[in-house]
């Protein structure tokens, strides 16, 4: 939309109001938006992930390589490659220049959430169900996997004043800990952690060993995001209180971590219904935090100057789980629960077509008009013709594309997704089968999932290289695989 149309006002604003769309390719699990804001990926309760274009609210491209549903998906910086894990206990790189897969690595147990590193798509960070996270560099063929420690790191001064028996219970405390949720910083020379006892950890990523540990709550750190800039953290715990903390410049060399202490800002909690929070968001500049809610259809949105509840965002009639801030625009996406559905809110703009024409003026109601003396006089031909020359002399240019200020750090990049014409039932509505005139019926669960089945199933370049040295086939997920004869 030209912006010129646009009233001045709205686009001062900076938070969303009314639900403006939605979008719908199977049933939506979890969706992250790319750091463009130009495409949003959807992972699909049936494995698959969806990418779709922002613009125009269609679906651009279609990722099969998960037999379950997809948990967790992450960007890299140029928007090139994207990490999804799904509960097949397996994560998958892909490059969307052709929608291969780049690298599939397989874990042995459950995953709750996988991370890309900010500056090297070939590395990223994992949180697994009962065990130990890992940092997993995926640039050679076969992936090599760091554990990442979950216990504390407790400071000189809490080991030197407790006693024996504190000791011990804090030991066997510890040796329970595991990790719930991890996020890279974005300098990438750290990783914050959280884990089921409500210690917040930071992890140094060449040495794997934790520098700085912070109990934030007794209950367990259910999710983790941070600020684009990366001074900012906001966490969801299971105690139904999101806080917020404020981070020091992890990467300053002279940030002495044995005297680091964070206190938490913000915490943010409904004290009448006693809501529990299920996913939590910051907005583009951290000013607001936003957070879906357990049993409820409601999206709060609370200030962090002040705060206070500025906003509490309806309109869906079902349980919302992962909600999405936009990298720049006040645009929030969830997930419906039962439906599956991408609901979308966003600032309604209506259009200033005064602004195509100076000389008039958007009236309220109708008013007496008064002509001018000269307004309909008959002007000589040549002046006239002389006045469109002068018009046509001016040059109006429609090709350039003025950058929005927070997409500056992301267009260092020329990547551009290709754009696909032929992508196999792309309609919003896919589970929906037509069998008559008027008459619909809902496709069968394993209706589209014949690729699970197929003598030759699209393998990644690690698997197929893998597979030629061994001289063998493998019959895992997303290999080769034959039928049950």
């Amino acid at each position: 939309m030209n912006l010129s149309l646009i009233d001045p006002f709205v686009l001062a604003q900076d938070c969303p109001e009314v639900i403006t769309g939605r979008l719908r390719s199977g049933h939506s699990t979890s969706i992250r938006f790319s750091h463009r804001g130009d495409l949003l990926a959807s992972g699909r309760h049936d494995g698959v992930v969806v990418i779709f274009d922002i613009e125009t609210n269609g679906v651009a491209r279609k990722l099969r390589g998960h037999t379950r549903q997809v948990q967790s998906l992450s960007w890299s910086t140029n928007d090139r490659y994207l990490l999804s894990a799904g509960q097949d206990w397996k994560c998958v790189l892909w490059d969307l220049k052709d929608g291969s897969r780049v690298r599939t690595v397989r874990f042995e147990s459950a995953i709750f959430i996988a991370e890309l590193h900010p500056k090297n798509h070939m590395l990223f960070v994992a949180a697994l169900f009962e065990d130990q996270p890992v940092l997993v560099d995926i640039s050679a063929e076969a992936p090599t996997k760091y554990t990442l420690p979950s216990a504390p790191r407790r400071t000189q001064v809490e080991r030197e004043n407790a006693t024996e028996k504190q000791a011990a219970q804090d030991a066997k405390q510890d040796a329970k800990s595991t990790t719930t949720v991890t996020v890279f910083t974005p300098s990438g020379e750290h990783i914050i952690t959280g884990t089921n006892k409500g210690w917040l950890n930071i992890i140094n990523t060449t040495s794997c060993q934790v520098q700085y540990s912070t109990r934030v709550t007794n209950n367990i750190i259910v999710f983790v995001r941070l600020t684009p800039s990366g001074r900012d953290v906001v966490i969801n715990s299971s105690d139904r209180i999101v806080r917020t903390l404020h981070l020091p410049d992890l990467s300053n060399p002279r940030l002495d971590f044995d005297t680091l202490r964070l206190e938490v800002e913000h915490k943010f909690q409904d004290l009448v219904q006693k809501l529990s929070w299920n996913h939590v968001s910051f907005s583009p500049t951290g000013e607001y935090v936003t957070a879906s809610t357990w049993m409820n259809h409601h999206i709060y949105v609370w200030e962090r100057g002040q705060g206070s509840l500025v906003k509490i965002l309806e309109g869906t009639k079902e349980e919302l789980s992962v909600v999405e801030w936009h990298p720049y625009r006040p645009f929030v996406a969830a997930v419906g629960v039962d439906s599956g559905r991408v609901w979308l809110w966003s600032i309604l703009q209506p259009q200033r077509w005064s602004a195509l024409a100076p000389d008039f003026a958007e009236v309220e109601e109708n008013v007496e008009y008064f002509e001018r003396e000269d307004e309909f006089d008959i002007q000589p031909l040549e002046e006239i013709h002389k006045r469109r020359l002068d018009q046509e002399d001016e040059e109006v240019d429609v090709l350039t594309i003025e950058p929005v200020k927070a997409m500056a750090e992301y267009e260092t990049s020329e990547f551009r997704m290709p754009v696909l014409l032929d992508i196999e039932a792309s309609d919003s509505e896919d589970e929906v089968v037509a069998v008559g005139a008027g008459q619909f019926r809902r496709r069968s669960p394993g209706a589209g999932r014949e690729w699970m089945n197929d003598d030759e199933v699209p393998v990644s370049g690690d698997e197929a290289r893998r597979a030629a040295t061994n001289g063998t086939t493998a019959v895992q997920n997303g290999t080769k695989r034959r039928r049950a004869g």
